[in-house]
């Protein structure tokens, strides 16, 4: 048996981007028949919920159909939207949820409007398997992108002017910025949210997402083991609670093991088997995440400290994996991520 739900906005009561009460960036997102659930409500979960808490500077959003209604959507359901896609002529940031299949056509007139909007200075940002639209457009020519690692090959062979890269979450390239598998959608709207409103920003919204406030887009995409058995989380919980307070100190491999009661061989492979992550590697992105946050908060501490309390030793040593992990230097950081009160 088939159930079928029609999701139907109320139609004049959303006004366009252009009347809303809010002054933020104007979100589209995309929608069209085969819409992929999930990445869709990814991108309206956080560009599109109402959050009186951050006041009137937030985003404005709307949904654009790409082609006339009713559309089909993921699990039996039917969207109708009140906008076409002349929305994407006000749009600051358009969102391209994952597309209907990597060899489906991609409507003229919708590369049209993309690269019309992008011209004129819009995002351009895509879910999983919409990163086949934007690839259509040819703006992802000479330029890295990520898709779900599925689509990876796909892409590759399809547009080989483009450097897929099938083992991050996330790539930001400034004005064109693609997403993983769906769950990398949240991560990537998360780091959207935090380049545009701060760290405290995202960290709310992920609050009422329930997910972690950021990943790294540098991060692999899967884990061989995605869930670990639970009395190693057990065992291994207070060490990785004691890495996070000893970030600042010099951290081996030998003293890990120790403290998780293991040798060296079998703590890492258990260590792996629970995060994803080498130790070492877990160790340099909680470094990392250490050091965004003191560029973020603290105003008035010096790079050389930042090295320091992070772990890091040297400023050479912060810059080195500044540009190696997040493309940029410290100070660049901070000046985009900084915390305005």
């Amino acid at each position: 048996m088939t159930t079928c739900t029609k999701i139907t906005p109320i139609p004049p009561q959303t006004p366009p981007l252009s009347c809303s009460p809010l002054t933020g960036p104007r979100v589209v997102t995309l929608a069209y028949d085969g819409l992929c659930t999930f990445e869709f409500g990814v991108a309206v979960e956080v560009f599109g919920l109402a959050r009186p808490e951050m006041g009137t500077n937030w985003y404005r959003h709307a949904t654009a159909a790409i082609e006339p209604g009713p559309l089909r959507a993921a699990g039996g359901l039917t969207a109708t939207t009140t906008g076409g896609l002349g929305m994407l002529e006000e749009a600051d940031l358009i969102v391209v949820p994952g597309w209907r299949g990597i060899d489906e056509p991609v409507p003229v007139p919708l590369l049209d409007a993309l690269r019309t909007a992008h011209a004129r200075g819009a995002r351009l940002m895509s879910l999983c398997s919409g990163a086949a639209v934007l690839a259509a457009t040819g703006l992802l020519n000479g330029r890295r992108a990520t898709t779900h690692w599925r689509y990876a090959e796909a892409i590759a062979t399809l547009y080989p002017e483009i450097h897929v890269d099938a083992d991050v979450l996330y790539i930001d390239e400034g004005d064109v910025l693609t997403a993983a598998g769906s769950a990398a959608g949240i991560d990537l709207c998360l780091h959207v949210v935090r380049r545009d409103f701060g760290a405290d920003a995202a960290n709310s919204v992920a609050r009422r997402l329930v997910v972690p406030p950021h990943r790294e887009g540098g991060q692999a995409q899967f884990i061989v083991t995605p869930v670990p058995r639970e009395h190693e989380g057990q065992r291994l919980g207070p060490l990785i609670d004691w890495i996070d307070a000893n970030l600042h100190q010099e951290v081996s491999l030998a003293q890990m093991a120790a403290r998780a009661g293991m040798s060296a061989r079998t703590f890492q492979r258990r260590f792996r088997d629970l995060t994803g992550s080498s130790p070492g590697e877990y160790l340099l992105i909680r470094r990392l995440r250490r050091a965004c946050d003191l560029l973020e908060r603290q105003a008035t501490i010096s790079v050389d400290d930042v090295a320091l309390a992070s772990g890091f030793g040297t400023p050479a040593t912060l810059r080195h994996h500044f540009r190696s992990r997040l493309s940029t230097s410290p100070a660049a950081y901070r000046s985009s991520f900084r915390h305005v009160d």
